[in-house]
């Protein structure tokens, strides 16, 4: 529970933020005790050396870098980096936007981690990272086509890259998304359970019961 002085105490920070980068910052937010900038996408390197460099932000930790889609905007994804400073003991969060073909300047030369975090942006959602030394997919197939966190990635269609031992080369499958029936219980007596429940075995004996 974020408390009067400290949700007063990000709000300052924010207004400080806002003071020393100008038009950079487009709105300051207090939410769930963080502080969220939201900023222009060519300023956002600007934005994150000052907030790593400055005496009064000292966020020296990237921890991540996220994308979300929203697919009925003309910028459709917003890159979220989140910050942390061991010093100060205080986290941000910081917000751009761009769309499929703008490339947002990567923030690899700045904080090191960031490499596989844009990569994973990149791969899930097809966002591009100017300036980033190696922005190929991390987590998908050789191959594979399409975004998989895209809100409009269908969900069959594309085709699945593996090794196959027996043949020894790669094949390329079909995507298959099967699930076989399953039953979910959660021990609910008004579900007809065709079990005794824990506990009520003891009813069952004579004498039992209340």
């Amino acid at each position: 529970m974020t408390t009067t002085s400290t949700a007063d105490a990000l709000s300052g920070l924010g207004l400080y933020c806002r003071e020393r980068l100008g038009g950079a910052v487009l709105d300051v937010g207090v939410a769930h005790g963080e502080l969220t900038l939201r900023v222009e996408r060519e300023q956002i390197t600007r934005v994150l050396a000052f907030l790593r460099d400055d005496a009064k932000c000292l966020f020296e930790v990237l921890i991540d870098i996220c994308g979300v889609d929203y697919p009925g905007r003309a910028r459709r994804f917003e890159v979220v980096y989140h910050l942390l400073s061991p010093r100060l003991n205080q986290r941000i969060r910081v917000k751009c936007e761009t769309d499929e073909e703008t490339p947002v300047p990567s923030a690899v030369e700045l904080f090191p981690a960031a490499n596989w975090f844009e990569r994973e942006a990149y791969d899930m959602y097809g966002i591009l990272f100017a300036g980033h030394p190696d922005l190929r997919r991390l987590l998908t197939d050789y191959g594979f086509q399409g975004f998989p966190l895209r809100k409009d990635f269908p969900l069959t269609g594309y085709v699945e890259v593996r090794y196959d031992e027996v043949q020894k080369r790669v094949i390329y499958e079909p995507v298959k998304l099967s699930q076989e029936f399953r039953r979910f219980e959660f021990e609910s007596p008004w579900e007809g359970v065709d079990y005794v429940l824990p506990g009520d075995e003891k009813a069952s004996k004579p004498g039992g019961g209340a």
